[in-house]
């Protein structure tokens, strides 16, 4: 297993905040398939050989997951491409 652990503060107010993670969620569930949904300020997602969660807070994001052995192998690929949704988003 392998993991992602990603944090990254930001200044926007907590609904404008959630908005952009959905955002992020849409381009990662079109690009790696994945199915998502919100529990409180926590968005979920899972597939076959991956499960996480985005944490929103008033002061940061944090998002984790845990990659299965066949994803885990492509872990630096899926890493980058999250981040490059974040700074899209986050600047």
């Amino acid at each position: 297993m392998s993991n992602i652990d990603i944090r990254r503060s930001h200044s926007r107010p907590l609904k404008e905040a959630r908005a952009a993670i959905e955002r992020v969620a849409e381009h990662i569930a079109e690009k790696f398939d994945v199915e998502y949904g919100w529990n409180g300020n926590t968005m979920e997602f899972s597939r076959g050989g991956v499960d996480g969660h985005i944490a929103v807070s008033p002061k940061d994001i944090h998002v984790t997951a845990t990659l299965g052995f066949l994803l885990g192998a492509i872990k630096g690929p899926i890493e980058r491409e999250i981040q490059r949704y974040l700074d899209e988003e986050f600047g």
